[in-house]
């Protein structure tokens, strides 16, 4: 009976990549956490007009700087604004932009890869020069250039987000694309007359894919860090919109009359992208093959 056993088990279907990302998440109890914790952040960005207390852009003279109480959990900072309203609205900035410029970035950098490890040549050394180029700075020098050039605003920091994060999406599907052009059945494809749109659509994408989603979760935590990077220095998100990187820049101008802004936006900032980065390491071990069990 245990050897009848034995061979259905391994007649058995092998279960799905996202099978087993369900699986392990299940199966760790810090990756639950990561989970639920991000759950939260999303429902209350989604939710903020019906939960938010308070208007977060009214001033109040008669209410600066008053310390956490029951009718402002965290108080108020110096111009009697409610910090807990401002909070919970400048999570939809930092959530939609931290998840946007990924997947921006992702599409770009992987098409730029795809293509230059795809068909080589020309193209693929014009391209890798390129990226070798923009790789060259770190991201957030690059984020601060960039933003210094186009100005605030949501789009212009997408779009500067997204330029940081496109030579790394881009290195890695080159690299990929070019182990997966050199597989036989990608060699007999090509052989047989299948148009190249047709490969990379059916064949190198799907190959690539697991990588591009374990580094895309992996950046949306870096992206949620560089955009309040860029709002505490004046580059992102503008006053008076609220964002987590320009109320601890504004708290800090308080910092003696009302640490709360400092305290409840720099706490949030470090929940989300711990729990993106947990959540990242996770989908990493089950996705990529070099960490692969």
């Amino acid at each position: 009976m245990s050897a009848v056993t034995e061979r259905l088990d391994l007649l058995a279907p092998e279960p799905s990549r996202l099978a087993i990302v369900r699986m392990v998440i299940l199966n760790r109890p810090s990756t639950i956490a990561a989970v639920c914790l991000i759950l939260v952040f999303v429902a209350i960005a989604t939710a903020a007009p019906l939960i938010a207390p308070y208007d977060p852009l009214a001033q109040s003279y008669i209410k600066i700087n008053q310390s956490p109480s029951w009718e402002h959990w965290l108080g108020t900072d110096q111009f009697g604004r409610d910090v807990l309203s401002r909070m919970i609205y400048g999570s939809r900035n930092s959530l939609i932009i931290g998840v946007l410029a990924p997947l921006v970035a992702a599409i770009i950098g992987t098409t730029l890869g795809v293509v230059a490890g795809f068909f080589g040549g020309i193209i693929d050394r014009v391209i890798s020069r390129l990226v070798d180029l923009l790789i060259s700075f770190p991201e957030l020098l690059l984020a601060i250039i960039i933003a210094a050039a186009l100005g605030g605003g949501f789009w212009n920091i997408v779009i500067v987000l997204a330029a940081a994060f496109v030579p790394n999406f881009a290195r890695v599907a080159r690299a990929q694309t070019m182990a997966v052009r050199a597989e036989p059945y990608v060699e007999a494809a090509v052989a047989s007359g299948v148009t190249q749109l047709r490969i990379i659509m059916r064949h190198i994408i799907p190959n690539i894919a697991a990588p591009i989603v374990v580094l895309m979760t992996l950046w949306t935590a870096s992206a949620i860090r560089l955009e309040a990077s860029l709002s505490f220095l004046g580059l992102g998100t503008q006053a008076p919109q609220p964002s987590w990187g320009n109320i601890i820049r504004d708290g800090l101008n308080n910092l003696f009359g009302s640490p709360w802004p400092v305290i409840g936006a720099g706490l949030a900032i470090t929940s989300v992208v711990l729990a993106f980065n947990l959540l990242g390491d996770t989908i990493r071990d089950v996705l990529d093959p070099e960490t692969s069990p």
